[in-house]
């Protein structure tokens, strides 16, 4: 009998194996200390219960940040509705009611919001006395007539005329 007559197929099959066993086992360790590497760069300062923590607190440093933001957006448009209905323009121009008085002691002034709407201030200065006259403003318009100085603080509040 020959040495490969004595040799049992079995014992083949089972040595085949035995080296594939042997190389995956191999393998399975290289990838294991490769992996082991990346997770201990991971966790390299921190242990694995304080990385949850982290990532707790994390969390809700986010939950608390979109509240915040909530609140800010909230508290904006609070702001610019309070900005628009606010008075915002001004138009002045002093004037000389009566030839002769001297020294430009009357004036007009227009004040609008947001939307042009206010009011006209006239201020007339005489000698008898000072007459002061108010007409409302919406929408840049008004339906009383409007004097020569009124219009012109008109024109300068809505930007028309530059100072």
């Amino acid at each position: 009998m020959t040495i490969m007559e004595t040799i049992n197929p079995v014992i083949i099959l089972s040595a085949l194996l035995s080296v594939i066993s042997i190389g995956i086992a191999i393998f399975s360790i290289i990838k294991y200390n490769e992996l082991y590497r990346h997770y201990d760069f991971f966790m390299r300062g921190k242990d694995a219960e304080s990385l949850e923590d982290f990532i707790m607190e994390e969390k809700e440093d986010l939950v608390a940040l979109q509240e915040a933001e909530q609140d800010n957006r909230e508290a904006m448009r609070l702001m610019n509705r309070n900005i628009r209905a606010s008075f915002q323009k001004i138009g002045i121009v002093h004037y000389d009611a009566f030839d002769g008085m001297g020294g430009k002691m009357s004036f007009a002034m227009a004040v609008l919001d947001y939307t042009n709407s206010g009011f006209i201030l006239n201020c007339m200065h005489s000698r008898e006395g000072c007459f002061l006259y108010i007409k409302e403003i919406d929408a840049g318009a008004t339906d009383t007539p409007l004097g020569a100085e009124e219009k012109e603080a008109l024109e300068r509040a809505l930007g028309y005329i530059s100072d």
